[in-house]
């Protein structure tokens, strides 16, 4: 009788510490998700981290197709003006992300020719910029926008002031890199020399070197064993989990370490503007290698001419295809939002989606880990509805200059 008891006991206290566990566990999530909502508020992306050529060559795009894209920072929407489509719909509920969509479309219908926009929005310490709002980007704004980039921050600066310096150093993108660049400092490292590698050879030899050793130092193995050190990048926990379990000892170190191996070295540095940013805090000069799509000189004409064929909203994206006919739309663009999702939220997004798709429709996301985020989850019946394009995801995975995704994943609307 006593072994029973002591057994029972055993059990007993077993159960409550497997539940006080499991209630510290919860607590921390919980805590890691209310401060990247917090730091999420904020300007997160003054440029979006999506590759707009894999995006466009994934989606087919044509002109004459309706797209609905998610905003960020503006730049792939810009991109697929190119394309001429018949209509872009941008959805995000970030504020700072709408005023900076908004600004970048006015400046390509406002500014007097293509150097201007250039000097806009890839200059650094162009002090005409403002100048340049105030007299002809500000009038072409809705009275939110135009107040929102008027108004002064805590530093009592105005807003549209930081495109007189270098809006890439800013947002918590801006901040993350800064944070990484500081890292490697400490460790006797300067990201910066990366601009001097003439060759992809004499790239992966400074990533050999010099970026690879960081990510056995113990400091940054402890700084990327928390879920806080990736909300730079605006990876949630659920995110940093799906990168960790990739890992066999669930260290989120040598994921990262591929994934900037990738952007270093897979693609030569003068045409992967994400590598300027990512080690040289901002886009080459014109000898020094190739600008974002949008604003390359060849797509000025198209997107200025297209510029008015965007609309820009303050929703969801299930929201804003609610209030689209079925039918309606030939392309969506999810990037990574589904990583974030239930599956309540995943079908209730597909649902919308399979409704409002036309003939031969195509989706087009991203995700941290390499596996389709839907893959499974699905309703049968929505399921029915796609086709997964696993050749060119996978192809198309390996062509993205952005490098910090695992996989990138496409389906078209079944006949």
């Amino acid at each position: 009788m006593a072994e029973m008891a002591s057994e029972a006991r055993f059990r007993k206290n077993g159960k409550l510490k497997t539940a006080l566990l499991q209630h510290k566990a919860l607590s921390k999530n919980g805590l890691s998700e209310r401060l990247f909502g917090l730091l999420f508020s904020g300007l997160v992306y003054p440029q979006i981290w999506e590759d707009p050529d894999v995006d466009m060559e994934g989606m087919q795009l044509a002109e004459g197709h309706s797209i609905v894209t998610i905003g960020s920072g503006g730049c792939n929407m810009l991109a697929y003006l190119s394309r001429a489509p018949r209509s872009i719909d941008v959805v995000d509920l970030n504020p700072h992300h709408i005023a900076l969509n908004r600004l970048k479309l006015a400046a390509f219908e406002a500014l007097p020719a293509h150097g201007d926009v250039v000097r806009l929005l890839s200059a650094t310490g162009a002090t005409s910029n403002s100048q340049a709002f105030d007299r002809f980007i500000a009038a072409r704004l809705d009275t939110t926008t135009r107040a929102y980039w008027q108004g002064r921050t805590l530093s009592g600066r105005r807003r549209v002031g930081v495109f007189d310096r270098n809006i890439y150093r800013t947002g918590l993108l801006g901040r993350f890199i800064a944070a990484g660049h500081l890292m490697a400092r400490l460790h006797g490292v300067d990201l910066t020399t990366m601009a001097q590698a003439r060759s992809l050879r004499e790239q992966r030899q400074f990533f050999d070197d010099q970026i690879a050793p960081l990510f056995d130092k113990p400091l940054i193995r402890w700084l990327t064993s928390a879920k806080s050190s990736l909300f730079g990048l605006g990876i949630p926990p659920r995110q940093y989990d799906e990168l960790a379990s990739l890992a066999a000892d669930g260290s989120i170190a040598p994921v990262l370490r591929q994934r900037l191996e990738k952007l270093a070295c897979h693609f030569p540095l003068r045409d992967n503007y994400f590598a300027w940013q990512a080690f040289v805090r901002r886009y080459p000069q014109p000898h020094e290698g190739t600008l974002p799509t949008y604003l390359r000189p060849e797509h000025y004409a198209a997107i200025r001419a297209n510029a008015s064929r965007v609309k820009v909203h303050h929703a969801t994206f299930t929201e804003l295809l609610a209030s689209k006919q079925a039918g309606a739309v030939d392309r969506y663009v999810l990037l990574d939002a589904q990583d974030w999702m239930n599956d309540t939220q995943l079908n209730e997004l597909w649902t919308e989606i399979t409704r409002t798709a036309a003939p031969g429709a195509r989706v087009i996301f991203r995700t941290a880990a390499e596996r389709s985020v839907i893959a499974g989850r699905l309703s049968p019946a929505l399921d029915a509805e796609w086709r997964y394009l696993e050749e060119p995801s996978l192809r198309l995975n390996r062509q993205d200059r952005s490098a910090i995704y695992g996989g990138f994943h496409i389906y078209e609307r079944a006949a």
